[in-house]
């Protein structure tokens, strides 16, 4: 098993299996569904196969499960995949949400056809790039998979988007490709400076290579902005929240919760081990950049009226964290930042998707159009309040032990920074808090359509006609409530099914037990944590606090 070319087959599976899909006949097009979650399923279990039998937790191998091929020798590059600890937790994570995707998107396409092939071919073959871009141990294949995700990415939001879909699309497209020709840029530059030959572009022949001061500090930049737009950073993030809302939410969970990760993962794969003198001169802006995301996205999310913009939103202010942990340079902050992206990934899913279920109920992302649903859908409302609660990091719940680790290993090193940051938490409580109350509290919605004049009659007793919620006593309005909207339902509402029972439950499962038991993927991700500090050359802080009895009367003696 060890000769297995793993990695390899989680990026040839799934492609086959999207061209599969799309070659399918016009008579056979229901096969488009069952066919994609199979082969997504079947990715999966070749994944956690190749984890179980091939990963070695606490190795000190840069890369495990490698595999390297001659692709175009006369330019210096090669096939060559490879994971760490932070790229196999990656890998897993996409390779979870890909099939529970798919699954959430069942009824995106109502009308079937050539059409809805070409939609879940599409999302399928999303996923052979990120496996790709998370394992690419060879720059230029890195580029190559960075840049041909932006393929079906756009066709997903141009194609099958809500209103403003053309613009949103045309948005990311062009702000990914700005990003991505700086990099390439950067990358012909790095391939110039390094030792060329046949495997000039590998990650392991461009570490630590000697570079000039200025030089070093040029292509830290280059690659810095692509990856930023990617992550997304303030100020070049404007494109996610318009791709957000005019997504389906299947594609707006990949969109955020894996394809986004590539920035971050970026900055560690390339920025700082690569450009290690560099990553540290940056890093000072790079911590205020950080800082400014966390809050302006928390502040920008409290005022949303589109919820799918809002989960956008708190997006940036997570990646903020990210970006904070990553350039703080402790051990705490690292792990932390890792484990963030995978919790992050779940949490955002969580979101979206809940989300997307609300919107095929009403018809609509305005928040303003709910209200008083936790009566009608309480088992939607309850997984809502325990993904939003996920996402503003309840202890108990996944992204909380995330965010501490960043918060802690930040404050060793850079405790003013870390000062204005914390106070997204509780911006996080505003604006999760708040879009629970305004969706899912107050009174219960009145079911069928009505006009306000026989809402009441004279004694404000209920007229004839309406429909309560099932089970649910009739609400009166009362003169309080006359200038509030009343939130009446087409028809009768159904709380959530099997399907998408199912949808969540892995999703819910992850939140939980990642939230109570992170040790695995700690343990799993702390190896090349590890190795990334000691090729940037620093060290965590040292402990201020007397770490005992003799170190105390030490201190105390010489305050005196």
């Amino acid at each position: 098993m060890d000769n297995m070319p793993w990695l390899s087959l989680l990026i040839v599976v799934p492609l086959v299996g999207a061209v599969v899909v799309a070659a399918l006949p016009a008579r056979s097009s229901a096969l488009a569904k069952p066919i994609a979650l199979g082969v997504s399923l079947l990715t999966l279990l070749l994944g956690v196969v190749a984890t179980a039998t091939s990963f070695t937790r606490g190795s000190s191998e840069q890369f495990q499960m490698a595999e390297q091929y001659e692709w175009v020798p006369q330019l210096g590059v090669s096939y060559a995949l490879g994971v760490d600890g932070i790229a196999i937790a990656l890998i897993l994570m996409a390779l979870v949400l890909m099939p529970v995707c798919l699954l959430a998107a069942w009824h995106d396409i109502p009308e079937g056809g050539a059409r809805e092939k070409g939609y879940f071919a599409l999302l399928l073959s999303l996923l052979p790039f990120m496996v790709g871009v998370f394992a690419a141990t060879d720059v230029f294949l890195f580029y190559v998979f960075f840049e041909a995700m932006l393929i079906p990415a756009y066709f997903l939001i141009g194609m099958f988007g809500g209103a403003n879909r053309r613009g949103a699309a045309l948005k990311f497209l062009l702000f990914s490709l700005a990003g991505g020709l700086i990099m390439l840029a950067g990358v012909i530059a790095l391939y110039v400076q390094g030792p060329g030959g046949a495997d000039g572009f590998l990650v392991e022949n461009l570490t630590g290579l000697e570079l000039s001061t200025n030089t070093g500090r040029w292509l830290f930049i280059a690659f810095f902005i692509a990856f930023a737009v990617k992550a997304p950073m303030w100020p070049v993030h404007t494109w996610l929240p318009d791709a957000a809302a005019a997504s389906k939410p299947a594609v707006a969970t990949l969109l955020v919760g894996v394809l986004d990760k590539v920035g971050t993962f970026g900055m560690i794969r390339f920025c700082l081990q690569l450009f290690p003198e560099a990553s540290q001169w940056a890093s000072p802006v790079v911590i205020v950049l950080a800082v400014f995301s966390v809050l302006y996205g928390a502040i920008l999310a409290i005022g949303q009226e589109d919820m799918m913009r809002l989960i956008a939103f708190t997006s940036i202010s997570h990646f903020g964290f990210i970006v904070l942990g990553i350039f703080a340079f402790t051990s705490a902050s690292h792990a932390g930042s890792n484990l963030y992206m995978v919790n992050h990934g779940f949490a955002t899913a969580a979101l979206f998707l809940l989300a997307g279920m609300l919107i095929v109920r009403r018809g609509s992302q305005r928040i303003d159009d709910y209200g008083g649903w936790q009566r009608v859908t309480p088992v939607l409302g309850g997984l809502f309040l325990l993904a939003g609660l996920a996402s503003l990091s309840l202890p108990g719940l996944s992204p909380f032990v995330s965010e501490f680790l960043v918060i802690a290993g930040t404050w060793a090193r850079h405790p003013v920074a870390t000062a204005f940051a914390v106070w997204a938490v509780v911006l996080a409580a505003l604006y999760i808090l708040l879009m629970y109350k305004r969706i899912f509290t107050g009174p219960p919605p009145i079911i069928g359509g009505l006009d306000d004049d026989v809402l009441r009659n004279d004694t404000g007793a209920p007229t004839g006609g309406e429909t309560p919620v099932s089970g649910e006593v009739p609400y009166v309005r009362s003169d309080l409530d006359a200038h509030r909207p009343v939130r009446r339902l087409p028809a009768a509402v159904r709380d959530l099914g099997l399907r998408e029972k199912v949808v969540m439950a892995p999703i819910v499962a992850s939140l939980v037990l990642l939230g109570f038991f992170p040790a695995p993927v700690l343990d799993t991700l702390n190896p090349a944590v590890e190795r990334t500090l000691e090729i940037v050359g620093v060290a965590d802080v040292a402990p201020t606090a007397p770490s005992g009895p003799a170190d105390a009367a030490t201190t105390s003696g010489s305050d005196h």
